[in-house]
């Protein structure tokens, strides 16, 4: 057994929003991976346009610093739980993680989640309590909750004894006591070389590599990212790619290493070092990439069951295919099909219809992502209301649970409570800091459907929320539905000012004057709970005594504009979201209001008998 003792792996692991991606910034910018007059992006390794805008993590990205003679990998993990199979896949490619808290918010759900990953893969831990500079900080109360929770975790006597660093990650600052002159990160780094093991295994013997992540090339075809656990890997070197009972013969075309953010090409790359391979061919995430001569496969990686699934369709609106480039089912079942080759945690089935799509994924979240990624580019599609995905266990119907962590103002907790009663939810634990509560729950995944925009409603935006799969329990029974009805146009035409003045003490509009609408769309929410057809197409009628400019005194409310998440929330089961690359539209199922009628009638009689 050999050790590269100048090489260290690590995950910087944290729950969203603590500054894992900050922290990654600050380590590039001390070790000089930019030129000095460089412009250089704020959270540069957040680079898909979606992480940008939105501040958050999707997928895990691989970068490396020097510091002194050694070399330091880094991958900057996801932090929501939606992309926990990102987390579960690179966990595999380190030898310890670094585990950033808040200094005022603490162990957070997410936290939790992938700390258990690391510690059962006994992964190193260093912690790092992160924003000191806060003036709310508590840093003694947030290090005895991190030291609670590895022991719920239930960590080894090793793990337990973690060492600790306080920083500043915004400002590049990092001491190893809160009295320390902190001025840079040294400390850091120091503890980094110090305390995480260096890989150790067979360097001399024949190649072993877990493809961990799939990078596209519009060159070479798929790169695959992951860790040389035995070996070398070489150039032009015959390779077999072990899955399952498959074995394929391939040939490494170039091997690239990390150096800063760029991929550097290598003559060789050895023992426990991230490397990138072109010209593997048609390469899957888990695969095994092994010497030809002597093929073993490494054990496989398990990632966790999807817990909620979507039908994705071909868009049938009277607007289909005026503003979407790729519009055909074969577009739609093309691309699906290609995510799953890199998104580990989704599945794409084939349903009876030619059209339609059964997409599962691990939440709202990973799949609204998806959709948006693909209006951006040029899909038109319609989608169902998300459902949970249920599992038969012992006999008994089980459902999928999830760990909520909700802070709320005090005087809205009542609120909260009360809504989270309706959904089955049951309270776990109650903190108060800062005016602030903090209720944890344990609360059915369907449960959680359409609760954030209802969170922020009904605590005027105050609420912050989180959550993470806990695991799946026996079926809680019926939830009550939506409150409210649709408002839904019945006839095709363009919206009018008048038209939507007579109609707004009916509900919430979601539509603005001078706006193309067809039979069936949604236009609006009703104060009540039934559905009803309306016409926001209405012109006024043009006498001698009424002009139609008298318009002009016509005070509308402005309209409620529903996000894509939104959207997917809102919705019931007879209703669909049709995406385009322009419009967020919400639909009826059925388009017709008469065969709507009809079913209804049906559907009624059917619940008599």
């Amino acid at each position: 057994m050999s050790t590269t003792e100048n090489l260290r792996n690590i995950a910087i692991i944290a729950h969203v929003d603590h500054g894992k991606t900050t922290l990654v910034d600050a380590m590039l910018k001390q070790s000089h991976v930019f030129r000095a007059n460089e412009q250089v992006a704020e959270r540069v390794m957040d680079s898909g346009d979606i992480e940008r805008e939105r501040g958050i993590t999707i997928l895990s990205k691989n970068t490396a610093v020097m510091y002194k003679d050694i070399k330091i990998n880094i991958v900057d993990t996801p932090g929501h739980a939606d992309f926990g199979g990102e987390v579960e896949r690179v966990l595999n490619m380190v030898d310890g993680v670094l585990l950033l808290v808040d200094a005022f918010e603490g162990p957070m759900p997410q936290t939790k989640y992938v700390l258990r990953k690391a510690l059962e893969q006994k992964l190193k831990p260093i912690v790092v309590i992160n924003k000191i500079d806060r003036p709310d900080q508590r840093v003694d109360d947030v290090y005895d909750e991190i030291l609670e929770l590895f022991m719920d975790l239930g960590a080894d006597d090793d793990q337990l004894d973690f060492p600790v660093i306080y920083a500043t990650a915004r400002d590049g600052i990092a001491k190893l006591s809160m009295d320390d002159e902190g001025t840079n990160l040294e400390p850091l780094m120091e503890m980094i070389v110090k305390e995480i093991p260096a890989p150790h295994g067979d360097a001399d013997g024949p190649l072993q590599m877990m493809v961990t992540t799939l990078e596209a090339d519009d060159y070479v075809g798929k790169v695959a990212v992951g860790r040389v656990m035995r070996g070398t890997a070489k150039p032009n070197q015959s390779v077999a790619l072990l899955g399952g009972d498959n074995e394929t013969k391939a040939r490494i075309g170039k091997v690239f290493v990390y150096e800063g953010l760029k991929r550097v090409e290598a003559q060789s790359a050895g023992l426990g070092e991230i490397v990138a391979l072109t010209g593997l061919g048609d390469v899957h995430i888990g695969q095994t990439v092994s010497d030809a001569e002597n093929p073993e496969a490494l054990p496989t990686i398990n990632i966790d069951e999807p817990t909620l699934s979507m039908m994705f369709g071909v868009n049938t609106s009277p607007f289909a295919g005026r503003e979407g480039q790729f519009v055909t089912s074969r577009h739609l079942r093309d691309r699906l099909f290609k995510e799953v080759e890199t998104n580990v945690a989704l599945r794409v089935e084939e349903t009876d219809s030619a059209d339609t799509f059964k997409v599962s994924g691990r939440g709202e979240l990973h799949l609204s992502i998806l959709i948006e990624q693909m209006r951006r580019e040029g899909y038109e599609m319609q989608v169902g209301k998300p459902e949970v995905i249920y599992k038969t266990i012992n006999g008994q119907k089980c459902e999928p649970m999830e760990n909520l962590t909700i802070e709320v103002p005090q005087e809205y907790m009542g609120t909260v409570m009360e809504r989270l009663g309706r959904r089955k939810a049951e309270l776990l634990n109650m903190t108060e800091g800062n005016g602030y509560m903090r209720l944890e729950f344990i609360i059915p995944a369907r449960g959680l459907i359409g609760f954030r925009s209802e969170l922020l409603t009904s605590t005027k935006g105050n609420g912050i929320m989180s959550h993470v799969f806990h695991g799946y329990a026996p079926y809680k029974g019926d939830m009550e539905g939506r409150e409210h009805g649709s408002l839904v146009a019945f006839e095709e035409g363009e919206t009018t000012g008048y038209g939507i003045f007579t109609l707004q003490d009916r509900g919430t509009m979601f539509i603005s004057p001078n706006q193309m609408v067809y039979e069936g769309m949604i236009v609006g929410e009703n104060s009540r709970e039934l559905d009803i057809d309306i016409n926001p197409c209405k012109k006024k009628n043009v006498s001698n005594m009424r002009t139609s400019s008298s318009d002009e005194a016509i005070r509308l409310v402005p309209p409620r504009i529903l996000s894509l998440e939104q959207a997917l929330e809102y919705i019931n089961e007879e209703e669909l979201v049709e995406v385009t690359p322009q419009s967020v539209r919400l639909r009826k199922a059925v388009l017709d209001h008469s065969a709507r009628g009809r079913a209804r009638k049906n559907a009624t009689k059917a619940a008599k008998a």
